[in-house]
């Protein structure tokens, strides 16, 4: 690995040093280390760039790293990656991505995540996007997440966009069988004149499941966010989606919400809020001694929290 990737890895993966555990480290659209662990199997797709990750039923109490760097310009990295997950397995699995370029060549990775958990089992799925680099070339993250729940089945996913990152489209869909359950927290921060664009369906299809979906975001600068959620209830089930979003400068968000009922119990909610940060907020915390700017700072970090 060379120290750019190094650097990402830090930010965005948190991997330890000499993990034992299953991981598989992807530099420039190349695998930079790999190893699997007795309940894990990390192995290469046979028919496209990628991987197939096979956790064992019954597998508790492990993480699972996939982090992918891209370190210079004129990259264009596409991977897909299976997740299979075993029954009543329980696991972590950490799939950040940093883009970096010091030229003029644009950086770009589009992963493709497919999920598929099987009765029972519970997944916390993290991933952390940053975009570093003093180049003119654009920094990109397109990310696509495919989600199949099977009964009693539970995915948490917690998606973080640092900075750095020029434009990004990030898709998820999702499909829920009886009594799963789907929770998503999303934060992003855009800056300058980047832009952001979050796209959710998910369909339930099973009685007495449930999906909880937040994102909170900030938009400074003369940054763009577009915000879309579609939640489609075709069986007895509970839906929420919730979109905050602070403006900054000139910064501006669009929020589109979708709420599908095909069923008399399916019990759908959406919440959106979009407005720039209280006055009565800066002043107080400047009267504690802080900066505006130091201020701002702090509420931002809050709410991102």
């Amino acid at each position: 690995m060379n120290h750019i990737t190094q650097q990402l890895l830090q930010i965005v993966s948190d991997l330890p040093d000499n993990f034992r555990g299953a991981f598989n480290i992807r530099e420039d659209g190349q695998c930079a280390g790999r190893q699997s662990s007795d309940h894990v199997r990390i192995e290469s797709k046979t028919d496209a760039p990628g991987l197939v990750i096979q956790v064992e039923p019954g597998t508790r109490g492990e993480t699972v790293y996939i982090p992918a760097c891209v370190t210079h310009g004129d990259v264009d990295d596409l991977v897909y990656n299976d997740f299979f997950i075993g029954e009543n397995a329980d696991v972590v699995v950490v799939a950040g991505c940093g883009v970096h370029t010091d030229d003029d060549s644009e950086a770009r990775h589009n992963g493709i995540h497919r999920f598929f958990l099987g009765n029972g089992s519970h997944v916390v799925y993290r991933e952390k996007h940053i975009g570093t680099g003093k180049g003119a070339g654009a920094k990109r993250i397109d990310p696509v997440t495919d989600i199949v729940l099977g009964e009693d089945a539970v995915l948490e996913m917690d998606t973080v966009q640092l900075s750095g990152v020029d434009s990004t489209t990030r898709k998820t869909t999702a499909t829920l069988s009886a009594r799963a359950r789907l929770v998503v927290r999303e934060r992003l921060l855009t800056d300058g004149d980047e832009t952001a664009r979050s796209e959710f369906e998910v369909t339930v299809t099973g009685d007495d499941a449930a999906v909880d979906l937040v994102s909170r975001s900030v938009a400074k600068g003369r940054s763009h966010q577009e915000f879309v959620s579609v939640i489609k209830g075709q069986a007895r089930c509970t839906g929420h989606s919730e979109c905050d979003a602070i403006l900054a400068d000139e910064g501006t968000v669009v929020a589109l919400p979708g709420l599908e009922a095909a069923h008399p119990d399916a019990a759908l909610i959406h919440e959106a809020a979009i407005g720039k940060i209280a006055g009565e907020q800066l002043l107080k915390l400047r009267t504690l001694g802080l900066t505006e700017e130091e201020a701002e700072a702090r509420i931002i970090d809050g709410f991102l929290k």
